[in-house]
């Protein structure tokens, strides 16, 4: 919008839009003092059409100039089904899932422990209405998703943490451009906690089991806001569709049970470029950094530049609870394989997880 001031009239000129716009109000005034400092004009409305057509342009003009993108992959080009690239099909719908190996350091207690992570990517077919896996081979409300399962072991001491993180992501974006559910279990000696996300209403529907009092049982709604658990997934889909800059975001479900923290969105700062580490193993390797104010932490997924995009690794550097101190988790991929793994689970099939690094 346009307010031009003409000396000629005497009068002040709304353009609504641009000078080219057909439609302008005019309004005339007579001059007088309100204090000594300023001498303002009082407004005489000279077309009564202005209060109809003016203002409420004048209103929508700021309105959208303070308006907060609260879901930055809808304004990206990512409505390009992925489903419609050969080299993506090939890939994804050969009846196998990738398999990936991890070994690294988990931060916990004030300490690095070792620990084993595999991360498991697939296509399946997905119920949207009930967001369950379509078993009955139904076409009504079903989805071809990417799922995400990511199972984390690793030893504090005398005990054993095992962690279990899965993530459903529709690759068709155009459809579906949110991730419809997320779940995760933490299990220790001392007890056990369950999350779980589910997109309904344009809302996520958050439903938490947990044995610390802080958290207990709670059902409760979160704003739609990009989720950390379903970046993974986004950078195997298409990196070049990940925010960046500063944006809301879910914090992820294994950093909110293992922190006590709620599931609340967040302020970051994402970067996206070429890692220039040493400690990773790839081809042309990019890093995507997200930077956590709230709570003083640092998560960066490094990921190959070409397809498939494989995860070659991640860290996450974040504050002790009980030191302060601020210390990183990292886990690097040791072995991939693509495999219709659901098939191989007899006791001839066992030597296979030696073969992957596994046992």
């Amino acid at each position: 919008m346009l307010i031009q001031h003409d000396e000629s009239s005497r009068a002040l000129i709304f353009y609504p839009f641009q000078e080219h716009t057909f439609s302008r109000w005019r309004l005339s005034y007579e001059q007088y003092t309100l204090t000594e400092a300023f001498t303002p004009f009082r407004f005489r409305i000279q077309y009564l059409m202005l209060m109809k057509y003016a203002l409420p342009s004048m209103l929508l003009f700021f309105l959208a100039a303070c308006q907060t993108n609260i879901n930055p992959y809808q304004s990206q080009a990512i409505h390009t089904s992925m489903m419609d690239s050969d080299q993506w099909s090939e890939y994804w719908y050969a009846g196998e899932a990738e398999i990936s190996v991890y070994e690294g350091d988990q931060t916990r207690y004030s300490e690095r422990h070792p620990g084993k992570a595999v991360l498991i990517f697939v296509t399946e077919d997905f119920l949207t209405d009930e967001q369950v896996k379509n078993e009955s081979g139904q076409q009504e409300n079903s989805a071809s998703v990417l799922k995400t399962n990511l199972a984390l072991d690793f030893t504090t001491g005398i005990y054993d943490y095992n962690i279990m993180n899965s993530v459903f992501t529709p690759i068709d974006q155009r459809k579906h451009p949110n991730t419809l559910k997320i779940t995760t279990s933490v299990q220790d000696w001392c007890g056990q906690s369950f999350v779980q996300l589910n997109h309904k209403g344009n809302k996520y529907q958050v439903q938490l089991l947990s044995y610390f009092e802080k958290e207990g049982d709670a059902n409760y709604k979160v704003e739609n806001r990009v989720t950390e658990d379903e970046l993974l997934n986004r950078i195997r889909l298409n990196p070049n569709t990940l925010p960046t800059g500063k944006f809301e975001i879910i914090p992820g479900t294994i950093f909110s049970l293992l922190k006590h923290v709620p599931l609340e969105p967040v302020t970051v700062e994402a970067t996206q470029g070429k890692y220039s580490g040493r400690d990773m193993h790839g081809a042309n390797l990019q890093q995507y950094v997200l930077q956590f104010d709230s709570f003083d932490r640092t998560l960066a997924f490094i990921y190959e530049a070409e397809f498939p995009h494989a995860i070659v690794g991640w860290k996450d550097a974040y504050p002790s609870v009980v030191s302060g101190e601020k210390l990183t988790t990292v886990y690097r991929r040791v072995s991939t394989i693509k495999s219709p793994y659901w098939s191989k689970h007899d006791l001839e099939h066992m030597p296979l997880r030696a073969e992957i690094g596994l046992d």
